[in-house]
């Protein structure tokens, strides 16, 4: 097979991996130039928020315990002036991807260096997007200014994490690496990182059902997150991330589960226009069909299968249908307005927790 024109950017970031890595944290602070960083959590992981300033000691500006889904752009704000009035010079992200979201956020209005603690697999860490909910709809955008300069990745810091939600995280992670592989803008450096993210997290999530604390399982998990993350932040989204920012930012759904119940729908979609994609998912999940084998991992880890389980209405799905083919992404596949009642079909599946079609 010859090889495929193409063109791939490097990014400038600096990636720290291991068990116990977080003791670099003063370490890392410093080749920042950083001298006062303002700890970003939810209000669940402020222990984890002040265990993380008590390391930083003199240069903890404060705690922001604050960061909720889908970054509000009010939070926004307020975090902003936070910062501001702190004199922070930098920003640690503890925890999923709405810290980090709340760190980009920070960083898209002044520019502050980001340093993110990842405690789930969400890999916003590894992508120079943003996103910002205002008035019921939610924004991205693409800064390099928000990409985190420092990442700390520590699997002790995952081993609490609920199986339920490392699941779903999980399954989150493999999104961004399975679209990278039918991107517009793909490349071969990025599609050996997706099915190895793929393959790792496959393996991973399995043994974290069996035994939550496996330091090997919740390291392999962290490996596949940070090579799907990386996937994410160098080529383009399409039909299913589209998707799941409107069901997520509209219909305020929780946005890993979103992306768990909504994947294999996506996949299926694109099966037809995206053949090769489909092969490589399928082989990393060593499955015969990418969609079903998708959907099958959700199952038997136990994760949600159903709009409809998540708190998803029946009655909105034309509504998000509507708003799904408003804008709509590159895909292999177009979904723009003529094919609003395909999109309604699979909103529909996906709703009743069907098998892909």
């Amino acid at each position: 097979m010859s090889t495929r024109d193409f063109v791939y950017t490097s990014q400038p970031q600096r990636v720290v991996f291991g068990a116990g890595a977080l003791a670099h944290l003063a370490r890392e602070i410093d080749a920042l130039g950083a001298r006062r960083a303002l700890v970003l959590s939810t209000p669940e992981q402020r222990v984890q928020a002040e265990r993380v300033a008590d390391m930083l000691g003199a240069h903890a500006a404060g705690v922001f315990d604050r960061a909720v889904m889908h970054v509000p752009i009010e939070t926004a704000r307020e975090a902003r002036e936070v910062a501001r009035q702190l004199d922070a010079d930098c920003a640690v992200a503890i925890g999923g991807g709405s810290t980090t979201g709340l760190g980009k956020a920070i960083a898209l209005d002044s520019g502050l260096p980001i340093l993110a603690i990842p405690t789930t697999y969400a890999g916003s860490e590894m992508t120079p997007i943003y996103g910002l909910t205002e008035a019921g709809v939610k924004k991205t955008g693409k800064d390099f200014r928000v990409l985190p300069r420092t990442v700390i990745y520590d699997p002790e810091l995952s081993r609490t994490l609920p199986v339920g939600l490392s699941v779903t995280s999980g399954i989150n992670a493999i999104a961004h690496a399975a679209e990278g592989l039918y991107a517009q803008d793909s490349n071969p450096v990025m599609d050996l990182m997706a099915e190895e993210g793929i393959a790792a997290l496959a393996r991973a999530l399995p043994a974290i059902r069996t035994k939550p604390d496996d330091i090997d399982a919740r390291s392999d998990a962290l490996y596949g997150a940070w090579l799907s993350g990386t996937v994410l932040g160098n080529v383009g989204m399409a039909l299913h991330h589209k998707l799941c920012h409107t069901l997520g930012g509209s219909f305020n759904l929780p946005h890993a589960e979103v992306h768990t119940v909504v994947l294999p729908h996506a996949l299926a979609f694109n099966a037809q226009a995206a053949p090769q994609a489909m092969t490589r998912i399928a082989c990393a999940l060593g499955t015969a069909s990418a969609p079903q084998g998708i959907q099958d991992l959700a199952r038997h880890s136990g994760a949600p299968i159903a709009l409809r389980d998540i708190g998803m209405k029946e009655s909105d799905l034309d509504l998000a249908a509507d708003i799904a083919v408003r804008n709509p992404y590159w895909n292999p596949k177009p979904f723009g307005p003529a094919e609003r009642n395909d999109i309604r079909a699979l909103l529909q599946r996906a709703w009743a927790g069907e098998p892909p079609g």
